[in-house]
């Protein structure tokens, strides 16, 4: 309890001498995560990036229901770009410019920190 009360700059390596690179609530989101089956993959709107979880191997034709029942209906295909790869390019332009973005169908299993934008039509 008084770990979680100090001053994250404080809290570091006093987490890192003990063992735990991590806090605590972190680890408890993801092994829950892992103990449901589940993965998280994430949209982007302008400047926002919206998590989603659904169960591992979802796929991507159904995943994209969960935003929307008009998604999944309309699917055509979906953009797909690791988060950490949108993360070290900055933005999805850069991300395609450097073909790390990929276009996946209906079929395909969404992994877990998958950034995708679905393209649809109704």
């Amino acid at each position: 309890m008084e770990l979680s009360q100090l001053p994250a700059e404080e809290a570091t390596p006093f987490r890192e001498a003990l063992g735990a690179p991590e806090p605590a609530v972190v680890r408890l989101v993801s092994l829950a995560h892992s103990l449901l089956g589940l993965a998280t993959f994430f949209t982007t709107a302008s400047s926002e990036l919206r998590a989603w979880p659904v169960p591992k191997d979802t796929p991507a034709q159904r995943a994209a229901g969960k935003i929307h029942s008009d998604m999944e209906r309309g699917f055509i295909r979906a953009e797909v770009v690791a988060l950490e790869d949108l993360a070290k390019t900055g933005s999805l332009a850069l991300a395609r410019h450097h073909g790390l973005l990929r276009l996946e169908g209906k079929t395909y299993p969404v992994q877990d920190g998958d950034v995708i934008t679905f393209l649809f039509n109704i």
